[in-house]
């Protein structure tokens, strides 16, 4: 209700029309600022270790969101999100999860820039604890986070999409994306531009999820179809579940990667394990994940993103934290993560990335503090 008032308010100093718009469309203000010291140490191949202090933000966001009633069950949505860097004074104007559509008792269709099905498998294995960011994110293995669409990542928020998103039959949902890769507005590496258009280039997404109790699972799936260059067309196949037995719970997940590339296919499997354990008023989570050696019929060293085709090329991520909520909006958190990479791999963190050499096995701590708002 506060929120309503707060955004009723603040259309009424642009003017009284707008002032009644708003509480008819019931207007939404929210937003959340997570925040943290990192101490990240690079632990270069040729035996270097540049340690940095950082302090950063970490997915952090103010928005806008409303629904307006057009009679028979059926309701307009909006939203506008942008991103906030709270470590600086820089962000993004409607550069996050920014939408206009359609909502009813048949499901909800969005047309905007915003995540695609596949991420919405993160949730269901974690860390929702930390938000599933900063550098304890567990996408820096899964879905190549780090990198954009156009490098081959599957972690991307993406413009030009079309969404449908099914309600729910006793707890079994699905959904089904489109995101066109044409150059109309800005263009990116997660937007598209006119070379891509005249390719006719596109991504599908589509996820189905049963969420009842304690059990979750989900599928999700994601083609880039000629995305990174003409007649290149890439792939995630992922699948996770969860079970809360109330002590600890515990979530799985499997997931396979596979690019075209000139020579042939690269291809690569991962599987990580994940607890979540209630102590005291907050949370443990702990992670282990491992992306094993590229293969296909790519030549040897080919590469995509931080993935390279050969022996040693394989990757660990290990990670433990934990989460302290002094209320309902506000929570503090502390983590330990570190990536292992073989001699010849490449990941590095998915959300604020350090600069690695091949080979490189980046770690750090982090300190953070989360607000909702």
């Amino acid at each position: 209700m506060k929120k309503k008032l707060v955004a009723v308010a603040v259309a009424g100093v642009l003017g009284a029309p707008l002032a009644a718009h708003a509480q008819t469309a019931n207007v939404t203000l929210y937003g959340r600022l997570n925040v943290d010291l990192e101490w990240v140490k690079g632990a270069q191949p040729d035996g270097s270790n540049p340690n940095v202090t950082r302090l950063s933000s970490n997915s952090s966001r103010f928005g806008i969101r409303g629904t307006e009633s057009l009679g028979g069950g059926l309701n307009a949505i909006f939203q506008i999100e942008s991103s906030i860097n709270g470590d600086t004074n820089s962000g993004n104007l409607g550069g996050r999860e920014t939408f206009v559509g359609f909502q009813g008792a048949w499901g909800t269709f969005k047309m905007g820039h915003f995540l695609m099905p596949l991420d919405d498998m993160h949730p269901i294995f974690g860390n929702v604890p930390t938000y599933t960011t900063s550098i304890l994110s567990t996408a820096s293995l899964w879905a190549q986070g780090f990198a954009s669409k156009a490098d081959g990542g599957f972690d991307a928020r993406l413009g030009n999409s079309l969404r449908y998103d099914s309600p729910s039959w006793n707890g079994l949902t699905f959904s089904g994306q489109v995101a066109l890769r044409d150059g109309s507005g800005a263009t990116g590496a997660n937007t598209g531009d006119h070379a891509s258009e005249l390719r006719h280039a596109y991504v599908f997404g589509a996820n189905g999820i049963y969420n009842n109790g304690p059990i979750q699972v989900g599928i999700g799936y994601e083609l880039n179809k000629k995305v990174r260059a003409p007649d290149l067309d890439d792939s995630d196949i992922t699948i996770t579940g969860a079970y809360n037995f109330g002590v600890v719970r515990v979530a799985a997940l499997y997931e396979r990667l596979d690019y075209d590339t000139p020579s042939g296919s690269l291809k690569r499997d991962m599987w990580g394990i994940s607890g979540t354990i209630p102590m005291g008023p907050g949370n443990w989570y702990v992670f282990y994940g491992k992306a094993n050696d590229g293969k296909g019929g790519a030549a040897d060293g080919t590469r995509v993103a931080g993935l390279a085709k050969g022996s040693d090329t394989d990757s660990q991520q290990y990670e433990v934290s934990y989460t302290y909520p002094f209320s309902k909006r506000t929570s503090v958190y502390a983590g330990y993560v570190k990536l292992d990479n073989g001699g010849n791999a490449s990941y590095t963190f998915n959300i604020n990335p350090y600069p690695i050499a091949v080979g490189g096995k980046p770690q750090g701590f982090v300190m953070g503090m989360i607000h909702l708002f």
